[in-house]
């Protein structure tokens, strides 16, 4: 089963921008939806993975990893 590694969008975010300015690009009013999504302290939507990705301009695959914790690329 494949999931949603929240770290590596963590991380790939932190390289390229803020979370107050990623949370703006997605549409957030303020970064706290945003900072609770990437922490898991939310659920994260395809649709605001997929934005995610084109904004980070990386495919959206770099974000799922199977159970084992491998990448799926």
């Amino acid at each position: 089963m494949l999931t949603v590694d929240l770290n590596k969008l963590k991380e790939i975010r932190k390289k390229q921008m803020s979370l107050e300015k990623m949370s703006s690009m997605l549409g957030y009013r303020s970064p706290n939806g945003y900072y609770y999504m990437e922490n898991g302290r939310s659920k994260i939507t395809a649709e605001t993975l997929a934005k995610a990705a084109s904004i980070l301009n990386v495919p959206i695959q770099e974000f799922f990893v199977d159970d084992e914790g491998k990448e799926q690329n």
